[in-house]
């Protein structure tokens, strides 16, 4: 059998207003002209009336440069693709890569750990000296859901914010720009129970890519206690669908369909041509919350964007356990172009852990729909998140961990040690009672089991068959290629030319492709990362 190139598998209100009426241009003042320069207090976003919408044209100032930068998980990524969509709509602002030429620097944060705070704070400091060598000449906002959770703390603790911007509120970014400019602290982190940008043409950062993700919903309703994410709003399916059908035409070949919880997704707006009964959850499972009746779900959703285009790969994430109806993985398991792979975050292998974290599921449970998952897609590839450390986690529950991971075989792993947010239940039910260093102990016990599995798991998979997406060059080297299996693995493989089963010709896989790979024995399994090479061409004669 000869291996080589794959077949196709199957803005808002100006804070100086100026308008035309009877051929009279008259100024009207707005709330800042009556508020002290940068010493006032932020002022709360205001609902915008229709008639002042393109009140920004007859602005006449040079556009502003942007550098946007993005920390955290896919959802920011994706986010910061709204955002650039808002601000390029309202005709101010031009993308800048150089944070150097930049007027306005804008933070996407992350508040799921101290760490990821931390880090942000550090970035302030570093951005203040960007400014005093600009003289001033830096506007810094921070974005996401930092600026959500702390708020007015941002201004108050650094001088050099200027404002504040929650997930739900990026189409008043323009609004508080420009307030900005005229030196007053802006600041709008109101939640909303309908926002979900389904008419905001995400802008994609980086156009060599031939993979891009999709925001279908926003936030979760899950209410689990280590964690601060708001109620969960699902964008209209033909909204999504629109989305991709255009990703596909611009030749993109993999679409990541994101969510706080992707896979409790429902659109409510066409209830009526719905069946009006609940969602099946996974067997063993439970919600603290009343489940919806009626609307499109998940796996409608699924089945219709895999349908759009056969060579385009469809991933999903970040999903709850309790919502692998098995209609969803029988889906998975027959279309070609959905990829086998489930991240399906356990958190805990101890049952007491679970529930303290109010995760609706037992160790067992857990173990039953693993098992299950299996039974129908025998190939697929299983990731999780854990947690070391959570309140009142004790060494047996700590081993039970352990176990999981034993029991399972994870193919990837996300592994942390617990840092309690404010404003979440277990910061008002519980004490983070477990010591720093037993956190960081276990933590580290969790890793080295991890990569001790991962290990044998990868000289198993010597001789599999796998199809990679090609991507681009290795990070290492630019005689290798690196690219991204069905699976989820990162893979490395020489850059060698080898046969193209549509045309028959022999060249050079290029960022796109869908090469045909054979995995040879990873020279560094503690990584995790399989070394794979090209099936030799045979000689044209």
């Amino acid at each position: 059998m000869r291996l080589g190139f794959a077949r196709p598998i199957a803005s808002r209100l100006p804070l100086l207003l100026k308008r035309t009426h009877s051929n009279d241009r008259i100024a009207l003042k707005n709330l800042k002209d009556f508020i002290h320069k940068k010493d006032a207090q932020a002022i709360e976003a205001a609902p915008i009336p229709p008639y002042l919408e393109q009140a920004f044209a007859q602005d006449s100032r040079p556009a502003k440069r942007v550098f946007i930068e993005t920390y955290g998980c896919q959802m920011n990524f994706s986010d910061t693709e709204i955002v650039i969509g808002v601000l390029q709509k309202s005709g101010r602002y031009t993308i800048s890569k150089d944070v150097e030429e930049a007027d306005v620097v804008l933070l996407m944060t992350c508040a799921i750990r101290e760490n990821a705070e931390a880090k942000i704070w550090s970035r302030l400091d570093a951005l203040g000296g960007i400014e005093k060598r600009k003289r001033g000449g830096l506007t810094v906002g921070v974005l996401g859901c930092m600026a959500e959770r702390l708020k007015s703390e941002l201004l108050e603790k650094r001088r050099n914010v200027d404002l504040v911007c929650g997930p739900d509120a990026y189409r008043d970014l323009p609004r508080l720009l420009e307030g900005a400019f005229d030196g007053v602290s802006g600041i709008n982190v109101m939640l909303s129970a309908d926002e979900t940008y389904a008419d905001i043409a995400p802008v994609r950062t980086d156009s060599s890519k031939k993979s891009a993700f999709v925001s279908i919903m926003r936030g979760c309703n899950n209410m689990c206690a280590f964690c601060i994410v708001p109620f969960t709003r699902s964008r209209p399916i033909e909204s999504i669908v629109e989305e991709v059908q255009r990703l596909s035409d611009e030749g993109l070949k993999e679409v990541t369909l994101l969510g706080q919880n992707v896979n409790s997704y429902c659109d409510l707006s066409i209830m009526e041509s719905t069946p009006s009964v609940a969602v099946e959850m996974s067997r063993g499972f439970r919600t603290v919350y009343k489940p919806t009746i009626g609307g499109k779900r998940f796996v409608d959703l699924l089945e219709r964007v895999s349908s759009i285009d056969k060579n385009m790969r469809i991933r999903f994430t970040s999903p709850h356990p309790k919502d692998f109806p098995d209609d969803l993985l029988f889906l998975m398991r027959d279309r070609p172009n959905i990829c086998k792979q489930i991240h399906l975050p356990a958190q805990s292998g101890s049952t007491a852990v679970l529930e303290r974290m109010r995760r609706g599921y037992t160790r067992e449970a857990y173990i039953e729909l693993v098992e299950h998952i299996r039974e129908i897609i025998p190939n697929v590839s299983l990731s999780s998140d854990f947690i070391a450390g959570f309140c009142g986690e004790t060494e047996a529950d700590h081993q039970d961990t352990l176990g999981l991971l034993e029991t399972v075989g994870y193919d990837m792993a996300y592994m942390f040690a617990y840092s309690m947010r404010e404003k979440t239940m277990a910061h008002r039910r519980f004490e983070d009672d477990v010591p720093e260093a037993d956190k960081k102990r276990r933590l580290a016990e969790i890793i080295a089991k991890f990569y001790e599995i991962m290990g044998s798991r990868v000289e198993k998979s010597v001789g599999r068959h796998e199809l990679v997406l090609v991507e681009g060059d290795s990070k290492k080297s630019n005689l290798d290629l690196a690219g991204r299996s069905d699976g989820g693995r990162n893979v490395v493989f020489p850059r060698q030319a080898t046969l193209d089963l549509m045309s028959n010709t022999m060249r050079f896989p290029v960022v796109g492709d869908y090469v045909h790979l054979i995995n040879e024995l990873s020279s560094c399994p503690t990584e995790a990362f399989g070394v794979f090479r090209v099936d030799r061409p045979a000689t044209r004669q």
